[in-house]
């Protein structure tokens, strides 16, 4: 026979227990998941703002580049963060972009203009899926100030006078072509043209390094951003003029 202290004590446990689960979830409450991100990489391309900067995110340094670097990837929270750039204490630009998770973007820092310190923030998706075997990824961004616009990324034709061949389509200024397919493990001297019968050209690609000359292997599996940047014109100092360069995004 069940005694009344033992009734009583199992009716103290049932009583309980509700209290206890609810205070258990409230515990959850206070460890909520880590938030969703996505992966930000930040690139100095200010031709009009060549100096060092400092980056931030949500008020957050995130790194320092020389004009022409570029950061690693960094994971940054989705939502709509805001991006600083600084020049020492000085705000350059400033901007809360839109990063959805388990996304890529380039983040440019560039010049609107060729005026003393112009410069802004431009936001562009990386499509980060791997290439198919034995192929390449590349795209163009347009961030040459002065430049002809719109230009592509083409492959000058081996016969003299000859049309090349586009890699791209037409990319204006402050924007980028998706990436396309090239075949891995070929030497080429890529060029950027502009409109006309035939084609003009604008710049050489060349081996990466961002002096216009040589030619670029492009290996299999990496992913390549070819950044037109710097200001046209001959009486531009040597380090604004404008450039072509490689970025590997991989």
């Amino acid at each position: 026979m069940k005694t009344f202290s033992t009734l009583f004590r199992r009716s103290l446990l049932l009583a309980a227990l509700p209290a206890a689960l609810s205070f258990a979830s409230c515990g959850d409450d206070d460890n909520p998941a880590t938030p969703a991100q996505g992966r930000v990489l930040i690139s100095h391309a200010a031709a009009s703002a060549n100096v060092q900067v400092t980056a931030f995110v949500n008020d957050q340094q995130v790194g320092q580049l020389n004009y022409g670097q570029s950061s690693n990837y960094l994971n940054v929270n989705a939502g709509s963060p805001k991006f600083r750039i600084n020049n020492g204490s000085q705000v350059v630009t400033e901007q809360a972009l839109t990063i959805d998770g388990n996304q890529s973007y380039t983040v440019f820092a560039y010049s609107p203009t060729n005026g003393v310190g112009s410069a802004g923030l431009l936001p562009i998706q990386d499509d980060l899926t791997a290439p198919a075997a034995g192929q390449a990824k590349v795209r163009v961004v347009h961030l040459g100030v002065d430049a002809p616009s719109p230009v592509r990324l083409t492959l000058p034709s081996p016969l003299p006078g000859a049309a090349g061949t586009d890699v791209t389509p037409d990319v204006a200024f402050g924007a980028a072509s998706s990436f396309v397919a090239l075949n891995a493990g070929v030497a080429l001297n890529l060029t950027i043209t502009a409109n006309g019968t035939p084609r003009t050209q604008v710049l050489v690609v060349g081996d990466g390094s961002g002096s216009g000359t040589g030619t670029k292997t492009f290996e299999a599996g990496k992913i390549y951003t070819v950044v037109v940047r710097g200001i046209a014109g001959a009486a531009v100092p040597t380090a604004q003029r404008a450039q072509a360069v490689i970025i590997q995004n991989n």
